[in-house]
C-alpha cells in the first residue's frame, strides 16, 4: 500500500458523539482527545510522515465560555502528554495558528513542546490551535507588506513558493489527503491554500470512533483515485 505522506484531519463530531450517549459535550471532547494518540500511533504504523490536526479554530472562541475553557484545559493537558510520549514515538510536535491569544502559560508550553521534540522526525504531528486559514493568509500578507515597505522584498519577486514561506505551514509539505469525520462536507476555514491539490475524504464516523481501520479505509480510497492530470481520469 502506497501511503500519503501528509494527512490533514478535521476532527469533527465530538459533541454529537456525546449527545448520542446522553453525555455532556465536554465528555465528547475528552474522548476525542484520547483518540488523537491512537490515530498518531496508527498513522506512524502505516508509514504516514506528517499528520496535521484541526484542534481549535479562530471561530471556536464564539462557543460558550465554559466549553472554551474546558477545551483549552484539555488541549494543554494533551500537549503535556504529547511531550511525554514524543521520545517514545520519535514524534516532532508543531503548533500552527496565532498563539498570541492563548494565555502566557499555554504559549510557553507550546514553545517548550516544539523545542523538546524538534530532534525527532519519525512522525511530524502538527496541531492547529487558534487557527483559521483566512487569518493565516492575512498574517502572511501583512508580513509580505512589511518586507516590501522596508525594502527586503520587491512586489514582482513574490511567487507562490515565496508566499508559502510566510505561512504557518512553511516547514511542511502540502497535504496529500484531507479527512473530515462526522458527515460534514466543508473545509471550515482549514488549510485553504495548502489543500489546493489534495484529495478529500468525508466519513460519517464521528472523531472519537475514528480508529485505525477507518484510517485505512481513507487511505485505500485515496489510493484508488486516479490523480494524473490534476485528478482527471482518462476517458
Amino acid at each position: 500500500m502506497s501511503v500519503p505522506q501528509h494527512i490533514a484531519i478535521i476532527m469533527d463530531g465530538n459533541g454529537r458523539w456525546a449527545k448520542k450517549r446522553g453525555l455532556p459535550r465536554n465528555a465528547g471532547h475528552t474522548a476525542g482527545a484520547k483518540n488523537v494518540e491512537k490515530i498518531c500511533l496508527a498513522a506512524k504504523k502505516l508509514g504516514v510522515k506528517y499528520l496535521t490536526l484541526y484542534a481549535f479554530s479562530t471561530e471556536n472562541w464564539s462557543r460558550p465560555e465554559n466549553e472554551v475553557k474546558a477545551l483549552m484545559k484539555l488541549l494543554a493537558g494533551y500537549l503535556d502528554k504529547c511531550v511525554q510520549t514524543a521520545h517514545e514515538n520519535q514524534m516532532h510536535i508543531r503548533v500552527i495558528g496565532d498563539i498570541n491569544r492563548l494565555d502566557a502559560k499555554f504559549q510557553k508550553q507550546i514553545v517548550e513542546a516544539e523545542r523538546i521534540s524538534a530532534v525527532y522526525d519519525d512522525l511530524n504531528l502538527t496541531i492547529a490551535i487558534n487557527y483559521g486559514s483566512r487569518d493565516e493568509m492575512l498574517r502572511a500578507m501583512r508580513a509580505v507588506g512589511r518586507d516590501v515597505k522596508e525594502g527586503r522584498l520587491a512586489p514582482e519577486e513574490l511567487t507562490e513558493e515565496l508566499f508559502d514561506s510566510y505561512l504557518d505551514t512553511r516547514e511542511l509539505p502540502d497535504p496529500d489527503l484531507l479527512i473530515r469525520t462526522s458527515g460534514e462536507l466543508r473545509l471550515s476555514n482549514y488549510l485553504l491554500w495548502q489543500l489546493a491539490y489534495s484529495e478529500f475524504y468525508f466519513t460519517d464516523v464521528p472523531w472519537p470512533d475514528f480508529d485505525e481501520e477507518e484510517l485505512k479505509k481513507a487511505i485505500d480510497t485515496y489510493e484508488n483515485r486516479d490523480r494524473r492530470y490534476g485528478g482527471i481520469k482518462e476517458e
